[in-house]
This record gives structure tokens, sequence and C-alpha cells, in this order.
């Protein structure tokens, strides 16, 4: 592409003073970075009833580190996928994105935040594409898992355990190509 203005010399993109650590080239091994990671809570909406999930999502390469199901958008659903995510990045140092929900303004969300360490970042009012690895994460599974399939007769603890191995398909076993050379997710 032709810019008018060297716009790479006005940056200083390429200037030899500037040093940045690549640190993904050095070891691609470390696929899990636990950076910024984004966080939801959706209906999931099969005939028998409204069941939700709460996933935590990993910037890095799109995948729930941990999640949580349950028929109620509430707190103790969100917190509880908070925890248990803490409990596996051991991270102090993580921003967790997500929207201006309920759960996510609580006292005890935000005191549970300040407790572990992490750092709030709610996207604008109306603003999806700030939360955009969740929306995108939600798509797959509704395209993949929910709509091919008619779930009229199913009852909300049968979806839960179909989505709950889904889950462990999609994070285990399927090839995503954005990963490095085409990697199966837990390689």
């Amino acid at each position: 592409m032709n810019y008018p203005v060297d716009i790479f010399a006005l940056t200083g993109i390429f200037d030899n003073k500037i040093k940045v650590n690549n640190y993904f080239d050095k070891d691609e091994n470390a696929i899990y970075v636990y950076g910024e990671l984004h966080d939801d809570n959706p209906r999931i909406c099969p005939h028998c009833r409204k069941v939700y999930l709460s996933p935590l999502i990993n910037c890095f390469d799109g995948l729930p580190i941990v999640y949580t199901c349950g028929t109620s958008p509430n707190s103790e659903l969100t917190n509880t996928m908070l925890i248990k995510g803490h409990e596996i990045i051991k991270n102090n140092n993580c921003t967790i994105r997500n929207d201006r929900g309920f759960h996510y303004r609580l006292p005890t969300r935000i005191t549970l935040m300040k407790k572990i360490g992490y750092t709030r970042s709610m996207s604008k009012k109306g603003c999806s594409p700030d939360n955009s690895m969740c929306e995108g994460f939600f798509g797959t599974i509704k395209n993949e898992f929910y709509y091919p399939y008619d779930w009229t007769e199913t009852t909300c603890s049968d979806f839960i355990d179909k989505l709950n191995k889904y889950l462990k398909w999609f994070t285990e076993k399927r090839i995503k190509v954005r990963l490095w050379k085409n990697l199966k997710t837990v390689q």
C-alpha cells in the first residue's frame, strides 16, 4: 500500500533505538498467555428454559480458560467462574474486560476483583466490539452447537451436559487455524 507520507519513519517503527522484546517468538510452547481476559454472561436459550454460560476467554488464543453454566445470570455464576479462573491462572496482573451487565457492577464482584488483584475494564454502553473475543466465541458456539440441532425435547440438565461435552471438545480437540502451525487447542 502506498502512503503519501512514510508512516514508518514518523512513528519510529524501524528505528534501531527502540527495543521491544518479542516473547512469542522465543517460546512457541507458551500457548497460554494471560494478560487480557474477556468475560460475558449470555443466554443460550434451549426451549426448556434459559441457560446462561459464563466463560473467561483468553485473548491470546480465544479459548475459554474456565466457564460456568447455570439457569440464572447471577453474581454467583460469574464470581465462581472468576475464582476458578484465578486458581488456574495464578496471576494478579490481568485485565478482565466485560460488558456493563449488572452482575459485573455489584459490590461483591468489585470486592472480589480487588482482592484477587485484577483490573476491571468495562466496555462502553452499546459497544460490543470492546468485548469481541467473547462475542466471537458465543457466535461459534451458536453456529456449531446450538443452531444445527432441535432442542425442543431437551431438558435443561441434558442441555447443560451436552454443552459441557461440546466445550470440552472445543478446548481440547478442535483444531484452531489461528494458533501456530494449526495446533489442536491443548497441544
